[in-house]
């Protein structure tokens, strides 16, 4: 009878202690954002499809409130280095939250493009061979900066995946400034042998901290294997020292994700002009216009078009949805067949029903509109709950805010607000009933009642033109 062995327990440690000096930002530097969310989320979002978040150790210390505040509701653990003494002094922090696992991956904060792929491959490969430590390595085209990867040689000359040391740009020898194959910051240790040998970094070098790149001298030293494993995706380990190479980053994420769309089967008017983040999805058939920006978890199905200047926020928009040109929208919902603007404005928690039209200079806020009805001009709606097919007139305000608290204006099914309304919360108008134009309600108005709240016209025959009679002659006494 066979016995497999149980997997391994593998833990995921992120680098996510650091400042934005290079950046000249006082804030943590994994905390700027490419591709509509931060460097260490994307990171982190890649990390979670190889173990689950509570597997997971987020390494934070400058400003680490605000880390945890980012992304704690990930699920991850964090790790508090408080006083930033370099990447090997991050990894003797985590020792405690590390010691009951069997394998570790140490991966950088700052690679937004690091896939879960490679982060299964570094893994798969770091298993197979059974090595102390296994690091990420690419070929750069110019590697100038980098630490270069010294591979052992068999002997025929041909490198093997043994790695004989990691040489810094600056001690470098005439013939190894050839070598293109350069150290990605990111590693897998079998956890015991790493934490056997972590003590025996020392801190003999310019900026007088423990770097974990030293890890490998000091595991060869004590006779124990140390691989390396080459991607071909030289930009997936790219980081960013500059906001000029952020920006580089946030441009390829944004570049690949209308790409990936597009060959989904969205169709994208000029892509280069529109901000879509890499969290975004979008239906088949749906028609993205120039300049638009789709931001956060942002959903819109099938066969909607969003024209241009459009800006969209963390937003659900059914099938058959048109946004107009200019809407503003945040955490709200949208139903099939509505139509929006042009330049609406729809703030958080509204509910827009199905086929109903919320039009030009209408701005809403926690309002829930029913089905087939309208809002086409210069309206605010907050606080509203609007039943099926109700017309909202041009002008209409519902006044929901007393000085203290918000109140609830309610509108039944098949009412009709006349233009330059004034509904004063807490109110309801009933089903079916009319509010005459310029009126201003106070009261409930009843089922299929009508409401005229405004004083009576008064026309002064001849006013007109005595007044202008009188006008004249102050000016000709002058």
């Amino acid at each position: 009878m066979s016995s497999s062995k149980s997997a391994p327990r593998l833990a995921v440690a992120i680098m996510a202690a650091g400042k934005g000096t290079r950046l000249k930002s006082k804030h943590p530097k994994v905390l700027f954002e490419v591709g509509g969310r931060s460097l260490l989320s994307h990171v982190i979002a890649a990390a979670s499809q190889v173990v689950a978040p509570g597997d997971i150790f987020a390494i934070i210390g400058h400003e680490a409130h605000r880390v945890r505040e980012a992304v704690g509701s990930t699920g991850v653990n964090f790790v508090l280095q408080a006083d930033q003494k370099g990447t090997g002094h991050a990894v003797m922090c985590a020792r405690q939250a590390l010691k009951g696992y069997d394998q570790v991956l140490v991966l950088s904060g700052d690679a937004p493009l690091l896939t879960p792929e490679t982060i299964c491959r570094i893994r798969d490969f770091h298993l197979r061979h059974g090595g102390a430590m296994t690091l990420l390595s690419t070929d750069f085209a110019d590697p100038t900066g980098y630490g270069r990867i010294i591979r052992r040689k068999k002997k025929s000359g041909k490198p093997t995946d043994e790695v004989a040391q990691i040489v810094e740009e600056k001690q470098l020898a005439a013939s190894q400034k050839k070598i293109t194959e350069i150290n990605a910051g990111m590693y897998a240790f079998a956890a015991r042998k790493l934490f056997a040998n972590l003590d025996k970094l020392r801190t003999d070098n310019p900026h007088h901290e423990y770097y974990l790149t030293d890890i490998a001298e000091v595991l060869n030293k004590a006779g124990e294997k140390v691989m390396a494993y080459k991607t071909a995706d030289a930009h997936e380990v790219a980081g960013a020292n500059t906001r000029a190479e952020m920006a580089e980053l946030d441009r390829e994420m944004r570049e690949r994700k209308c790409t990936e769309l597009m060959a989904a089967g969205v169709t994208i008017f000029k892509p280069e002009t529109c901000l879509i983040d890499t969290t975004v999805s979008v239906g088949t058939d749906t028609i993205i216009e120039p300049f638009v920006q789709l931001l956060g978890a942002t959903r819109i199905g099938s066969d909607c078009r969003i024209r241009s200047y459009s800006v969209i926020t963390d937003c659900e928009l059914a099938d058959g949805v048109t946004v107009r040109q200019g809407c503003v929208m945040e955490k709200s919902t949208v139903a099939s067949g509505a139509v929006l603007g042009p330049y609406s404005h729809v703030r958080p928690q509204t509910e827009i029903g199905p086929e109903c039209h919320v039009g030009n200079f209408v701005e809403t806020k926690k309002t829930k509109m029913g089905r087939g009805s309208k809002a086409n001009h210069l309206t605010y709606l907050g606080d509203a709950v609007i039943g099926e097919n109700v017309n909202v007139g041009a002008g209409t305000i519902t006044c929901n805010y007393d000085g203290v608290h918000k109140h609830t204006t309610t509108i039944e099914d098949g009412a009709f607000i006349g233009s330059d309304s004034t509904l004063v919360a807490p109110v309801k108008i009933g089903r079916g009933a009319y509010v005459g134009a310029a009126a201003c309600i106070t009261e409930d108005v009843p089922e299929d009642a009508l409401a005229i709240a405004r004083a009576r016209q008064i026309v002064k025959e001849g006013w007109a033109k005595k007044k202008r009679e009188e006008i004249t002659a102050k000016k000709g006494g002058r």
